[in-house]
């Protein structure tokens, strides 16, 4: 744990700057405010997600929405059956006029990456994302290239009941820092899109016009050096180690969560204490985040799976029977 302590002028600039982009996105994004804060989080956090919803709730609005406000550059990359790893990362090719081979950058070469529907390409091309999500860079043809931080790949994925989807492989998963489920509005915020979506319009297209840029790579980059430098109490980091060994052990759960589930969890949860305007981390901060940075990395065993037990259910459960600290 750390022993600095924020200055106060840092942490009230820094809140006043993610309150504007939490604003700005929802100039597109109405409503949902606690998936926007988990997207936020693992931006702050440097790190990768998962969007998971049903067609129609706006995953792909979302992401557009955010990568305009923070001010970055912006790629997406629609993911079908046919789609091929070259698509993606880029190849190089024989340019007969001068003899020479020529280098063509993928989307991917970018700072805010959309992976639309990632879910719907079989393996081969899913593993194609494995080295940039890990490493920053793509390798083409034996060279590596280095990507422009920041870097952060958002994947959308429909429920993987629906037809035409692929399971994504569990080295893939384990790299997104979370895995944020977008679920049916409430009625008031339905309501609220269901007006912004039809006044005065009658063509069905995302509308971004409204979000403004109010960060750029440079201050992301600060933002999320006093990101790094929320402090975490010694009792809170044990807290989240029981939370994520005890998946390892918990009745009903197949695999549980690796180290990186634990260092997710922390991770996040300094972003989310620094939206709130906090120096430090809150044990509330942890059960906030856990189902975010641990569905996709725990599976219910098939008896539970049949009986219509989820990954968030014993999630919940865990939360219930590990106590958490009093700060």
């Amino acid at each position: 744990m750390s022993d600095n302590t924020l200055p106060i002028e840092a942490l009230a600039r820094a809140g006043e700057v993610l309150q504007r982009l939490k604003r700005s996105v929802a100039q597109a994004f109405l409503g949902q405010d606690r998936v926007v804060e988990e997207v936020i989080a693992a931006l702050l956090g440097g790190g990768h997600v998962l969007i998971e919803g049903v067609p129609g709730l706006g995953k792909t609005l979302l992401v557009q929405a955010l990568a305009r406000a923070s001010g970055g550059r912006y790629s997406r990359v629609q993911f079908t059956p046919d789609i091929m790893p070259a698509d993606v990362t880029g190849h190089t090719l024989y340019d007969p006029s001068n003899g020479q081979f020529t280098t063509r950058k993928g989307p991917v070469f970018a700072n805010f990456v959309l992976a639309d529907e990632v879910n719907r390409a079989p393996a081969k091309t899913q593993a194609a994302l494995l080295e940039v999500m890990q490493e920053s860079q793509v390798t083409l043809d034996g060279a590596a290239h280095k990507l422009d931080p920041p870097f952060m790949v958002l994947a959308t994925q429909n429920p993987i009941e629906q037809e035409g989807t692929y399971a994504l492989p569990e080295a893939q998963l384990d790299r997104f820092l979370l895995k944020v489920v977008i679920d049916y509005p409430a009625e008031s915020e339905e309501l609220s899109v269901l007006r912004f979506a039809t006044e005065k319009r009658s063509a069905d297209r995302l509308n971004i016009d409204k979000v403004m840029p109010v960060l750029n790579p440079e201050t992301l980059a600060k933002l999320q050096a006093i990101t790094a430098s929320v402090r975490v109490d010694p009792a809170v980091e044990a807290y989240v180690l029981r939370l994520v060994r005890q998946t390892r052990d918990f009745a009903g759960i197949g695999s549980g969560a690796s180290t990186r589930g634990a260092i997710a969890l922390i991770r996040c949860a300094r972003s989310l204490a620094l939206l709130a305007g906090r120096d430090f981390v809150t044990p509330d901060d942890i059960k906030r985040l856990a189902p975010s940075a641990l569905r996709h990395r725990i599976s219910p065993v098939a008896d539970l799976v049949i009986e219509g037990r989820t990954a968030d259910m014993l999630i919940a459960e865990l939360l219930e029977k590990i106590e958490a600290p009093r700060l």
